[in-house]
């Protein structure tokens, strides 16, 4: 609890991080608000083909859509979509990358070795391409997205892990807690992966930014929750040929795509601040 003060104390204090953790708090009670902030609930289904590309008013706030949908309202909804898919996607490449670089780190040989191998063919390949490629494969829907995504950031968690749990190696208290006969499973759950918890969270935190930002492209790209799913890139496409004239059915969503990644990025750097001492010391010399 007095460490959880303590991050929460120093994050208050970081402007940035401050700022991000305000937009993230905004986009959660926007997503489990939605039924009750949004002024045309119903618009998420329903279509008024004579209400179509009103722009701005007091009866639709961000404006009408091509099918007459209030904007306003699908962004509200489009928020748990983006939420779901951020949790789900970074949740299932923690569960597959940190015992994999736990495993690695901790055991030397051939099968570290062939673990390592498999999460730098990965990371060898630009991991919006290979997203594309997977979701194109699998077709257009919320589960394939999540599948396409996990797929592609598993190897980030892998490396972090790897690359802190060598580092650990050679510490006094692995050393001590081997020498007293621990168990390699003891050794690694309670001891070193408390200890390299910090890095990542601050992976996950800014994961939840990339896995967002990717997963609207692939709805720009007709690769993400077909239709009526309010997801904000695919809205983004639909609205390409209404510009500039309906420009508010473009702007809405894509300035909820930048406030939300723009969030994470700032919280996982004030994370990065906190929870990371060699850093602070590095930015307190001038090194690096």
């Amino acid at each position: 609890m007095r460490t959880l003060w303590f991050v929460v104390a120093r994050l208050a204090r970081d402007r940035s991080a401050l700022i991000g953790l305000v937009l993230i708090a905004l986009l959660v009670l926007a997503a489990l608000l939605a039924p009750l902030l949004a002024t045309h609930p119903d618009d998420v289904f329903e279509l008024h083909p004579s209400e179509r590309l009103r722009a701005p008013s007091g009866a639709h706030w961000l404006g009408t859509d091509r099918m007459g949908a209030d904007v306003y309202s699908r962004l509200l909804f489009g928020a748990r979509i983006t939420i779901l898919i951020g949790l789900i996607a970074v949740g299932a490449s923690l569960i597959i990358g940190v015992p994999i670089g736990l495993v690695a780190g901790h055991h030397h040989g051939w099968a570290s070795d062939l673990l390592m191998r498999v999460s730098d063919i990965f990371l060898a390949v630009p991991q919006v391409v290979l997203a594309i490629a997977i979701a194109q494969t699998l077709g257009p829907s919320l589960p394939n997205v999540i599948l396409a995504l996990s797929v592609t950031y598993w190897p980030w968690f892998a490396r972090v892990v790897y690359a802190e749990t060598r580092a650990l190696q050679k510490e006094v208290f692995v050393e001590s807690t081997t020498a007293l006969g621990a168990s390699p499973w003891r050794l690694t759950v309670l001891h070193v992966l408390p200890n390299i918890a910090s890095p990542i969270i601050v992976r996950a935190s800014i994961g939840m930014g990339f896995t967002i930002l990717t997963a609207a492209a692939l709805g720009f790209l007709g690769l993400g929750p077909p239709p009526p799913t309010p997801e904000w890139g695919r809205t983004i496409a639909e609205s390409r040929e209404f510009l500039p004239d309906a420009w508010w059915y473009a702007a809405a969503p894509g300035l909820a795509i930048f406030l939300t990644v723009m969030g994470f990025n700032l919280l996982g750097d004030g994370l990065r601040d906190v929870l990371d001492p060699r850093l602070r010391r590095r930015v307190r010399t001038g090194d690096g």
